[in-house]
């Protein structure tokens, strides 16, 4: 049982709908992977950003990027940005997960486009995992807005994965 030191926004699992937990709010802590926090607050479970474990009285996730002197939105960063989003249900970040297809910038927009998809079609987690990718990925310089598309096709499959992460989850074979 942890006591959330500062009033924190999150997203309801699986829905994704964005919430506020209060200052003083009692929660319990259920998972803590890739930086993320999922807590149950008032018989739901939230989603924490990692950005925000102080409220929960934790390290937060310090996502640091040099701000480049042109304006420009490095493309290098939103990878980055994306490496350190992990699913919820396996240790494993979605990069490596190979659950990302493309990323496309628009510098004059200072907008990024990013084309993903999820282990399965019916993964409950999906909106939650967008929500990620767009909060992570807005932690960019230059970045002013992030579009997900949401696709499954191609379907997803471990050769996708990198090396690492088949290893990581017993799926290299």
């Amino acid at each position: 049982m942890l006591t959330t030191q500062r009033e924190v926004l999150g997203r309801l699992v699986p829905v994704g709908t964005p919430v506020t937990v209060p200052a003083h709010s009692f929660v319990t802590l259920t998972q803590a992977l890739g930086g993320n926090y999922t807590i149950v607050h008032a018989g739901n479970m939230v989603r924490i950003d990692g950005t925000d474990a102080d409220a929960l009285g934790l390290e937060p996730l310090d996502l640091k990027f040099e701000d480049p002197q042109d304006g420009s939105v490095v493309e290098a960063y939103v990878w980055e940005a994306l490496g350190t989003v992990f699913d919820p249900e396996v240790p494993v970040d979605l990069v490596n997960l190979g659950l990302v297809y493309d990323v496309v910038i628009d510098q004059a927009q200072g907008s990024v486009a990013i084309t993903m998809t999820l282990t399965a079609p019916g993964c409950g987690m999906g909106d939650v995992l967008v929500g990620d990718v767009r909060a992570r990925v807005a932690c960019v310089p230059n970045v002013k807005t992030v579009a997900v598309n949401l696709v499954f096709s191609p379907p997803w499959s471990r050769e996708m994965m990198s090396e690492e992460a088949q290893l990581a989850t017993g799926m290299f074979y």
